[in-house]
């Protein structure tokens, strides 16, 4: 669960309150409280996290995967904290925000963005989805490691489900990924990954 700061609040404002301590998100003026996630989310993203950079390592590609950096939407009052946030470190020159807030707010900085699904899932599926297609981020992955959205996005009956969505003439298209399905990335075609690698993450004989 998440819970709301219910008082309107500029980024600037939020910027220069956000604590070290917790996590936050601003949407539209309000500030939302993230709830601490369950081991097997973080065992989820620290996995993700760690198949990536050896990828993007592999390539020698001028990426980083930062610990708390924020997406601000343009001509927006939102902040997004994702799971994995995958940052072109060569566009970070031209990010405003980059070095006071350690925020970004450029496609071209973003090549990738990971949400694992919390019990709030409809902000990852719908609002997040919407704003990030927006801001033209070209791959969205969307894990439901515990098939909690809706049947349209995890089946019938819902099952675990990754669902990346592919910047195409601006706009996304989605493929869905469950069981043994081979995980296929935009960002990293090579990527040798399989959705219930990622779904087992936490489970001992990982």
């Amino acid at each position: 669960m998440t819970q709301a700061i219910l008082k309107l609040v500029t980024f600037e404002d939020f910027a220069a309150w956000r604590p070290e301590g917790g996590r936050y998100e601003l949407h539209n003026g309000v500030i939302v409280e993230m709830a601490q996630p369950l081991g097997d989310h973080e065992d989820i993203v620290g996995f993700i996290a760690r198949k990536l950079t050896v990828e993007f390592d592999r390539l020698n590609l001028p990426y980083i995967i930062p610990k708390t950096a924020l997406i601000k939407p343009t001509n927006s009052e939102s902040a997004y904290s994702p799971d994995v946030l995958l940052l072109n470190r060569s566009n970070l020159v031209n990010e405003p925000l980059w070095k006071k807030d350690s925020t970004v707010s450029f496609a071209a900085s973003i090549p990738l963005v990971v949400e694992v699904v919390s019990s709030n899932w409809d902000d990852d599926y719908y609002t997040k989805q919407g704003k990030y297609e927006s801001m033209g981020i070209p791959e969205y992955w969307v894990v439901d490691y515990l098939g909690l959205g809706a049947k349209k996005f995890t089946g019938n009956p819902k099952q675990p489900t990754i669902s990346i969505y592919q910047l195409i003439d601006e706009e996304y298209q989605v493929t869905q990924f469950r069981g043994d399905d081979r995980i296929v990335s935009p960002t990293f075609p090579q990527l040798n990954l399989i959705a219930q690698q990622i779904f087992q993450a936490g489970s001992p004989q990982m």
